[in-house]
């Protein structure tokens, strides 16, 4: 039973699930999509609404097994949806409909999968070693979901592939770090400051047989935090040099470049301090008119 076989009404509950969570959780990325064409955004919104459901699975959970239990269940819902098996769970079941209906390659949510998996397996405060590791990490599980919204508006570019790699790289590294302080709230959670940027900043403290990452604000971290930010930056920049050579039909796909750029001036106005609160206010540090404004200006002159 594949997900053609649910009600149409089941169906239509599922993709408002979806648009829900995604409106809730994931809110400039949810103004992104009413950008994109109709055709594609039911599509997006399914992918979205998945990302969201499987990046939330530890925040939700107050025990940490259980939220990896809740990723193991994901990993295992994709190989049912796959091999046509109906599965209760509205965002799932948007999923199914989309993959029965449109080519998406089933490597780009595994892949996902298995990041969010090896990163909620880490023993406890067990740092990431390089920006690289980091910069894969946000590729697995960000510039993937682009790879596949590309895909299942049978959008073949080799040039907006790039560009989606190197702006699901940017988007990453840069809500990494506007999570520091939620993540340093939280015992036992991953600080996401690489260990090779905490010791040149002097953050890096070490003793009894491991490694632990002072995150107390002050001018080390946020040094670290500039020089973490400054390599989304040229990420941004690489994604940009690309423009000329992306379809224009794939630029809508593109445009959460634009959120990653607004977060970046957002963290640059606060001298990169992860602390101050403004980050976080109105739209990644700006007000919603003024966020929206950005994205229609951007989707206006189709560029991101």
């Amino acid at each position: 039973m594949n997900g053609t076989s649910i009600s149409s009404n089941s169906i239509r509950a599922a993709f408002s699930y979806c648009v829900q969570q995604v409106r809730n959780y994931d809110y400039h990325h949810y103004l992104c999509l009413l950008h994109l064409p109709p055709a594609m955004r039911k599509a997006a919104f399914a992918l979205r609404a998945f990302n969201v459901e499987t990046a939330r699975a530890m925040d939700v959970s107050s025990d940490p097994k259980i939220g990896l239990m809740r990723l193991f269940w994901w990993q295992e819902a994709i190989d049912k949806i796959f091999a046509n098996k109906l599965i209760q769970h509205p965002a799932a079941q948007a999923l199914s409909s989309v993959i029965s209906e449109q080519k998406i390659s089933k490597h780009w949510l595994k892949r996902s999968m298995q990041a969010r998996i090896n990163d909620a397996s880490r023993e406890e405060h067990t740092i990431p070693e390089t920006v690289g590791d980091l910069e894969a990490y946000a590729e697995d599980t960000v510039s993937t979901i682009l790879y596949a919204t590309l895909q299942a508006g049978g959008i073949r570019s080799t040039a907006a592939d790039h560009a989606a790699s190197h702006i699901g790289k940017a988007s990453g590294l840069l809500l990494l770090l506007k999570s520091l302080p939620h993540h340093a709230s939280r015992d036992g959670r991953i600080p996401y400051i690489p260990a090779d940027v905490a010791a040149r900043h002097g953050l890096l403290v070490t003793g009894n047989g491991r490694s632990d990452i002072r995150m107390e604000s002050g001018e080390g971290l946020s040094d670290a935090v500039f020089e973490v930010a400054s390599i989304a930056n040229i990420h941004l920049q690489k994604a940009r040099e690309l423009a000329k050579m992306v379809p224009a039909e794939a630029v809508p796909v593109l445009l959460p470049a634009v959120p990653a750029q607004v977060l970046l001036d957002s963290l640059k106005r606060r001298q990169f301090n992860v602390f101050d609160s403004r980050i976080s206010r109105g739209v990644l540090g700006i007000s919603p008119l003024w966020y929206q404004l950005k994205l229609k200006w951007h989707a206006w002159r189709n560029t991101y």
